[in-house]
């Protein structure tokens, strides 16, 4: 809920949302992985909640066959990822050597210093455990999610980057992707 409000997402969607998914009648949801080879060899997983695995599996199959990419066996992506937590606090909100003791005080596994944000990597189970001890710090976060972190990147040239950019936006137009992630390093002159 609180990703939704922070999305400007009306109180009226919300709503629904949450109505829809605790009703009685409402049919079986899945959660599938799939697993692509995005252009130059990135992996890219995609996380789906959906009601019908047939339907989904196609939009992935039509979304590789219109930005090119290709699914993968299970497995043979996934390997790359491990599930963390991830923290993100805005740079404009902490200076990060005091937010780096917090968020080690905390038992956070890293911290990462990117060009607008800090980065804080729990492990998965400590994820909100950890969050709010930074918030009872003072520390204002600005999201707290599941994601999958790859252990290495891909260098790509730009124009590999760019087809890589249109298959993962593809992707997360389908109303049944919750999350694409990849392992691609994006070249600074994107």
């Amino acid at each position: 809920m609180q990703n939704a409000k922070a999305a400007n997402v009306p109180n009226d969607n919300i709503e629904r949302s949450i109505k829809k998914g605790s009703s009685q009648d409402v049919e079986a949801y899945h959660d599938v992985q799939y697993e692509l080879y995005g252009h130059g060899g990135v992996g890219i997983i995609v996380e789906v909640l959906t009601d019908n695995k047939n339907r989904a599996s196609s939009e992935i199959r039509i979304a590789t066959n219109k930005r090119g990419g290709s699914i993968a066996t299970p497995g043979s992506v996934a390997f790359n990822f491990d599930r963390k937590g991830v923290i993100t606090v805005a740079k404009n909100k902490a200076f990060e050597d005091e937010l780096f003791v917090k968020a080690t005080e905390s038992g956070a596994e890293d911290f990462i210093a990117e060009e607008d944000v800090f980065i804080i990597i729990t492990d998965p189970q400590e994820l909100y455990t950890i969050k709010d001890a930074l918030s009872h710090k003072g520390v204002e976060c600005e999201e707290a999610l599941l994601e999958m972190v790859p252990k290495t990147s891909v260098e790509c040239d730009v124009e590999t980057a760019k087809q890589n950019l249109a298959l993962i936006e593809w992707l997360e137009g389908i109303d049944d992707v919750d999350a694409v992630f990849h392992n691609m390093k994006i070249p600074d002159e994107l």
